[in-house]
């Protein structure tokens, strides 16, 4: 038996030797697992090693340290394997080695690999993904937002809840995803039942004419005029220095199922000083008939407001609206 797996280290790396060059990444990839469920480690390494020089995709890369990290802890040299699980973590943060594929240690050694950095790599990523909103490209903004809000609801990682930055982190990340799903969606066409407007009270009947104002004595020219106050500012989850409202009644209507299909919708709400909801618009349409009861519900939404140095200040939020059928 021990001959036969010579012979098939030796014949694997004859194969590498004489391989042509445009043989692809791929193909040394695959060479270097044989090595390994070889138990060569030391030549798997070697192979890893010299694939490791130059650029990858991110797959690739992710590989190569995955491998390199394997060979590492077989061989003893943990300081080493915990460097190129570093690197695995890095590349692809929710990346675990499978059951099937390696031994409890070697998913305990990725654990607590994972474990020290998630804090670190959780900033970076959501710095990243900050980076993408600030050059306003959404679409790639608010898929890197929603790897950071996958990271921090994993439970393997730890609990977010324990950090304040990384739960501040948390409520950044999913305003900005909202915010940058919200830019990347085309203008919805009109739709029937006024699906796209703020919410206001029906009427149930119908108005009398208005009463024409009789006319009244001419304005004196008196000296003093009034001023229009300056409009207060509204943030948003732009706004760094500011504290987010947090909810305190959020709920939405059951959506009927009698009405028709239903699609990934878009409220925005401006949150004034005391927690009210201001006004309300649906930015994307759920469905014309459900529209109007979903901005009415959201007009009864009731939050602690969004502060300012301790101060409350108007607040402007995107609530992504999923409904369940």
């Amino acid at each position: 038996m021990t001959r036969w797996v010579l012979s098939a280290s030796t014949a694997i790396l004859l194969v590498i030797v004489v391989m042509p060059p445009e043989a692809t990444a791929q193909d040394s990839l695959s060479a270097a697992r044989d090595l390994y469920s070889a138990a060569e480690y030391e030549s798997a390494l070697q192979l890893l090693n010299r694939l490791r020089m130059g650029e990858r995709p991110a797959d690739q890369t992710r590989a190569i340290e995955q491998y390199r990290a394997f060979c590492l802890l077989a061989l003893g040299r943990s300081a080493d394997a915990e460097q190129a699980i570093a690197a695995v973590v890095t590349v692809e943060p929710m990346f675990r080695p499978s059951d099937a594929e390696v031994s409890p240690r070697v998913r305990s050694a990725f654990s607590e690999v994972r474990r020290k950095m998630w804090p670190s790599l959780v900033l970076q990523r959501y710095t990243t993904a900050k980076a993408d909103y600030d050059r306003k490209d959404f679409a790639k903004a608010a898929e890197a937002f929603q790897l950071v809000l996958e990271m921090l609801a994993d439970p393997l990682s730890g609990d977010p809840a324990s950090s304040p930055q990384l739960a501040d982190i948390r409520t950044l990340a999913g305003e900005f995803r909202e915010l940058s799903l919200a830019r990347t969606m085309p203008a919805p066409a009109a739709l029937p039942g006024s699906a796209l407007q703020s919410v206001a009270p029906l009427s149930t009947a119908s108005s009398p004419p208005p009463a024409v104002p009789r006319p009244g004595p001419p304005a004196s020219a008196g000296p003093t005029r009034s001023v229009a106050a300056k409009p207060k500012p509204i943030f948003s989850a732009a706004n760094a220095e500011v504290v987010p409202p947090s909810a305190i009644k959020q709920v939405l209507p059951v959506f009927p199922a009698q009405i028709g299909a239903a699609a990934q919708g878009l409220l925005e709400i401006v949150i004034d000083e005391s927690g009210s909801v201001e006004s309300v618009t649906m930015r994307v349409s759920v469905n014309p008939y459900y529209d109007g009861t979903a901005l009415q519900a959201a007009r009864l939404w009731k939050y602690h407001p969004a502060t300012l140095k301790g101060e409350p200040v108007k607040y402007r939020k995107s609530i992504q609206v999923d409904v369940k059928r």
